[in-house]
């Protein structure tokens, strides 16, 4: 990974886009990257205010942010965000794929609707990016993609069927990807959130999240911070010789 090394030192600070950036996970990921010193693009698809907090909050550690909306699941609209990270800092190093939603529900009850539109954002939105910044990669010969998947994809969880399908793919999207952008350099990744203390599961009761903690080992729920740590981690240079891989942090559920 010589070539990666020496083309971010021709390019300091690098350049991060980071999906759904806006609040939770995708917000702890942009806070970090900017930290450790790099430009970060936040991607929104229809809050602004919080992105902008986040382009503050950024640009406060030194570097430039840049808030960016756009629906990646639109295949156009991926590719003006990408082409808006290189047009404003002249590369992308780094990608982090967390956009996503949920639409739960039974598998006998679920709507084809509330599938097709996780597997949408989820899946097709990973694809989208992925595709145009793996092309930008490809030319600079050299980045990180970390990719959020879900320990749900991993061990599927009742009433999740579309997500659980949905993370199950980006798993084998890193994986394929991996073996296709390796020959230059390009690393693919994966992190698999397990209960993460978000607005999602704030917003459950008492009893509900008393229930998810007793599912964890560490006996928890996760900090978006802890899944930040660790795409930084696989962005980083200390992750070179790291492809292909899913890191579960889940606070051991999937044991």
């Amino acid at each position: 990974m010589t070539d990666m090394r020496k083309q971010g030192a021709e390019r300091h600070p690098r350049t991060a886009v980071v999906t759904g950036a806006g609040r939770g996970i995708g917000r702890a990921v942009a806070l970090i990257l900017a930290q450790r010193g790099l430009n970060v693009v936040v991607n929104y698809a229809s809050s602004a205010e919080p992105a902008r907090e986040v382009v503050a909050a950024c640009e406060q550690c030194g570097v430039q942010a840049l808030a960016v909306q756009a629906d990646v699941a639109d295949h156009n609209q991926a590719k003006a965000l990408i082409e808006s990270a290189v047009e404003r800092f002249g590369s992308v190093d780094v990608l982090v794929n967390n956009a996503g939603i949920t639409r739960d529900g039974l598998l006998v009850k679920m709507t084809p609707e509330d599938f097709e539109a996780v597997v949408r954002v989820n899946l097709e939105g990973t694809f989208n990016c992925l595709k145009h910044a793996g092309r930008q990669m490809l030319k600079q010969r050299a980045g990180a993609i970390v990719n959020i998947a879900s320990i749900v994809g991993v061990v599927g969880n009742a009433g999740q069927v579309n997500y659980a399908a949905s993370k199950a793919g980006v798993i084998g999207m890193t994986k394929t990807a991996a073996k296709e952008l390796a020959r230059r350099g390009v690393r693919v990744n994966a992190v698999a959130p397990g209960f993460i203390d978000t607005d999602m599961t704030r917003a459950l009761s008492d009893k509900a999240r008393t229930q998810l903690e007793q599912q964890v080992l560490l006996g928890r729920l996760g900090r978006p911070e802890d899944v930040a740590a660790a795409v930084a981690f696989l962005a980083s240079d200390e992750a070179a010789y790291i492809t292909g891989q899913v890191l579960c942090v889940d606070g051991g559920i999937a044991l």
